[in-house]
């Protein structure tokens, strides 16, 4: 059974930065593609980076530039690099996988894509 866990978030200032990682659990990830996501309260979820087996990455425009996403396969982790915090960054944060190919996604940002969801962890920005 395929999970994925979260880590790293936390509280920090407006400007400051936080790594969140993403362990899967019961599948080597050996292809198909990860990404991240989030959820503020009374919003929908939305696609915040995406990363695909072979390096092939997108971010979302809100955080390009201060977000990174990446991976490490060898340890079955992805992570997410956050840096130069806003508050309007506060939310749940979320990893999700699909088995699907890069070039399969209609768009590697839209939370329907994913098949495989983390617990979430939350990052919350004060100014």
């Amino acid at each position: 059974q395929v999970q994925l866990v979260e880590s790293g978030g936390g509280s920090v200032q407006s400007g400051g930065s936080l790594r969140l990682s993403c362990s899967v659990v019961g599948y080597t990830y050996s292809s198909g593609c990860m990404g991240w996501f989030r959820q503020a309260p009374g919003k929908e979820r939305e696609g915040v980076a995406a990363i695909a087996f072979d390096g092939r990455l997108r971010h979302a425009d809100s955080v390009k530039g201060r977000f990174t996403i990446s991976q490490d396969n060898a340890k079955n982790t992805l992570y997410l690099q956050m840096n130069s915090l806003k508050p309007e960054d506060t939310a749940m944060y979320y990893c999700a996988l699909t088995y699907r190919l890069w070039w399969i996604l209609r768009d590697p940002l839209r939370a329907n894509e994913y098949n495989y969801w983390g617990q979430g962890t939350q990052v919350t920005v004060s100014s």
